[in-house]
């Protein structure tokens, strides 16, 4: 039967899983804030014909995509003390250090969705442009990339819904964040009810970033 006592606990927990939802909101904003833009640049550099600056790029994706995201998290955390010689040593903040690797790696797995969208627009359309007087610049922003939008919408999308699941990784760096809040007061609690409660956080996070995307792709869907 419910008591007072009984809701006056849902409430706690309501509250604290509330605080740690937050703290993975901070990072989900914070990451997609740098992370679309930086991924852009990546991408474009990855098409650059020169080699001495499309090699490290692709070493970069290669590696940000090839390794798990929870050891980039403790690399960016720990090496800045463990690796650089003496008088150089520091250490990031938890925070900014797990925001840095979440930027970073997402950044390369968006590169290649950007990759994929703008390397899918037909030749023509740069032809056409340049018969029409356009510069490069103005065939890219004005042309190419309003069509690469809609069509990378979909695999963006994807990366976005992972996102928001992704960000309970960085409790490896101790962080209160609404999955490590929700196994602590299971834990205090002996019950799987946090558990249960923080699972519902993500479904109506990940609810509101597909509502969010099904308006976009609806409002681009005169590219047809």
């Amino acid at each position: 039967m419910f008591s007072f006592e009984s809701g006056a606990q849902l409430i706690k927990q309501l509250t604290l899983l509330g605080e740690g939802a937050l703290t993975s909101l901070r990072l989900f904003f914070l990451t997609l804030l740098f992370a679309l833009p930086l991924g852009l640049l990546i991408a474009l550099g990855r098409m650059a014909p020169a080699k001495w600056l499309n090699t490290p790029i692709r070493l970069f994706i290669l590696v940000m995509r090839g390794t798990p995201l929870i050891l980039q998290l403790i690399f960016f955390y720990f090496a800045p003390f463990y690796m650089l010689p003496e008088g150089w040593k520091f250490s990031l903040p938890r925070f900014p250090a797990a925001v840095l690797a979440f930027s970073l790696n997402y950044a390369a797995y968006f590169a290649e969705i950007y990759r994929g969208g703008i390397e899918s627009i037909p030749q023509g359309q740069y032809e056409a442009a340049a018969v029409l007087g356009f510069t490069k610049r103005q065939t890219f922003f004005r042309i190419i990339l309003p069509q690469v939008v809609k069509r990378i919408l979909p695999p963006i999308s994807n990366e976005v819904i992972t996102l928001v699941k992704d960000t309970a990784l960085i409790q490896v760096l101790g962080i209160s964040e609404l999955f490590r809040v929700a196994k602590n007061e299971a834990s205090r609690l002996f019950s799987t009810t946090p558990l249960f409660i923080a699972g519902l956080f993500y479904l109506l996070m990940n609810w509101i970033v597909t509502k969010i995307f099904e308006a976009a792709e609806k409002k681009l869907s005169y590219y047809k």
